[in-house]
């Protein structure tokens, strides 16, 4: 049991996840600000490794993308500012980032390099279901790692129990099929979308990212779902001057209102 599984067993509504891209705005920030966000109340991170063609993000992420790429960050990089991370955050932490930038380090070293630094799982959008159950998943559960697989209002059931059966923390559910950075649109065929995952009964807890940004999006998040991801409104306050400081008042926004 990693500590995810001891999240999800101890909090099962109103988890709050944050995301943002490792080196930016700067390199050596990544540890700093999952402390500053552990101690604000967030449940879980998700920490990006930049890549250079981010399909499925929107301008802001991209930019973060774009940004922490051009200051020098690698996944080396990254592994050398997370060797700090368990001395100072207890939280779980993932790691999400394209199948290209994992497959060039190697996926076996990933997944042992992860693990050794306390990393509880990853995100990989573009690692297909198949390809991952059948060439990659030892590598997973032997380093105590969770793959998160992700889920659209156009996944059918059929796929969406195999995910279940293939997962062993959360799955993430997206809003919509389009790219991050949007609004969450509560449409009758969204609701219908989420009423239709809820009714599945699924083994796994459901995250639901994509269009959170506020108390109002987090609330309708959690009312169909054991939690819900915040990225691009925080990556937004990552720009601002004094930052660090206004981590604080950033979690009390989305989790209560102000």
């Amino acid at each position: 049991m990693n500590r995810l599984n001891k999240l999800f067993a101890a909090k099962k509504d109103n988890l709050l996840s944050i995301y943002y891209t490792a080196g930016y705005p700067a390199l050596n920030t990544t540890v700093d600000i999952a402390e500053a966000l552990e101690k604000a109340g967030a449940d879980f991170l998700e920490i990006g490794f930049p890549y250079s063609d981010p399909v499925a993000d929107g301008p802001t992420i991209q930019h973060s993308s774009e940004q922490a790429l051009e200051n020098g960050m690698t996944l080396n990089q990254l592994f050398d500012e997370l060797g700090e991370l368990r001395k100072r955050v207890s939280i779980p932490i993932l790691l999400m980032g394209y199948f290209n930038p994992i497959l060039q380090y190697g996926i076996e070293r990933f997944c042992k390099k992860a693990a050794e630094l306390g990393i509880d799982g990853v995100i990989v959008p573009d690692l297909p279901m198949y390809e991952y159950e059948a060439m990659y998943a030892n590598y997973f559960t032997d380093n105590n790692l969770s793959n998160i697989f992700l889920v659209t209002p156009q996944t059918s059931e059929d796929r969406i129990h195999k995910i279940d059966e293939l997962s062993n923390s959360f799955i993430y559910l997206l809003s919509s099929s389009s790219i991050t950075g949007g609004n969450l649109q509560l449409t009758n065929s969204i609701e219908d979308y989420y009423k239709r995952i809820k009714a599945m009964e699924l083994k796994n807890p459901t995250i639901i990212g994509f269009g959170i940004s506020d108390n109002n999006t987090f609330k309708q998040a959690c009312a169909y779902a054991n939690g819900a991801i915040v990225g691009s409104k925080f990556v937004k306050l990552l720009a601002e001057e004094g930052y660090m400081e206004k981590i604080p008042g950033f979690i009390k926004g989305i989790k209560s209102p102000l």
